[in-house]
């Protein structure tokens, strides 16, 4: 009977290890899918959902005109959501020499500034001040091509109720004579501003709406002016020479042309 004892307590603790070997197994199967149904389920809500709440807010890019500065082009893209300005970068600055720093140190002011204000609006950076210039010119271009594919998407929708409408619209677009003013170009001189007639596709006449006046302002624009009109006309588009002596005000008057020009199509 001695003996006995430690045999049979071997036998249960082996019969009980063993019934706990049992229960694990069959307890593990049950976990494992549990687990991976969570993390499974869980995993493709968020990456569907991501994508969608991007495109579904409306968001757009939209690239502003190229503008020429002293020191080299200048040119704006927006990030445009819901008819809100949510980023703002510089494809183009100037570059080179001492215009790496300014370039540097003034685009980002200028691209938080722009998303800030929510249009061209903006104060030009201190040392930076032909940047600023060109960077408010296409950042004011690329808000234009947003107001006018807005305005597009509304006419468009108006003309599909009517087609004679629609077919008279048409034929007047290219055969016709139109009259169209560009954006505000704002220039450290003050604004400049273009109004084109087009006819047959081509620019028949260019006048200045607005210009730079006040004190030496008033020599320059009344030599710059006429001499750019006729450029505009003589050119047929935008590529134009800036007058001597007139920086500032041919390059707003070539971004309002540009603008105007842009209305019409091209």
């Amino acid at each position: 009977m001695r003996k006995s004892h430690p045999v049979r307590r071997a036998v249960l603790a082996g019969a009980a290890t063993v019934s706990g070997i049992v229960l694990l197994l069959s307890l593990k199967p049950a976990s494992d899918p549990g687990s991976a149904s969570a993390a499974g389920g869980a995993a493709p809500p968020v990456a569907a959902q991501s994508p969608q709440g991007g495109r579904g807010a409306g968001a757009g890019t939209v690239t502003g005109d190229a503008a020429s500065t002293q020191y080299g082009p200048v040119q704006v893209r927006l990030t445009v959501n819901d008819g809100k300005i949510t980023g703002a970068e510089a494809v183009q600055a100037p570059k080179g020499g001492q215009s790496d720093q300014v370039t540097a140190d003034a685009v980002p002011r200028l691209n938080q500034a722009a998303v800030t204000a929510g249009n061209a609006d903006i104060d030009a950076v201190s040392g930076a001040t032909y940047t600023s210039a060109g960077y408010k010119q296409s950042l004011q271009s690329a808000l234009d091509k947003v107001a006018a594919g807005s305005a597009g998407q509304g006419s468009g929708g108006a003309g599909s109720g009517g087609p004679d409408a629609g077919g008279a619209g048409s034929g007047g677009g290219a055969q016709g004579t139109q009259t169209l003013t560009g954006a505000v170009a704002r220039t450290q001189y003050g604004p400049v501003q273009v109004r084109v007639t087009v006819s047959g596709g081509k620019i028949t006449n260019a006048e200045a709406l607005q210009a730079p006046e006040g004190g030496q302002s008033d020599q320059v624009t009344a030599d710059a002016v006429p001499r750019l009109n006729q450029a505009a006309v003589t050119a047929g588009n935008a590529d134009i020479d800036a007058v001597s002596g007139a920086t500032y005000t041919s390059a707003g008057y070539k971004q309002s042309l540009q603008s105007a020009l842009d209305r019409a199509g091209g």
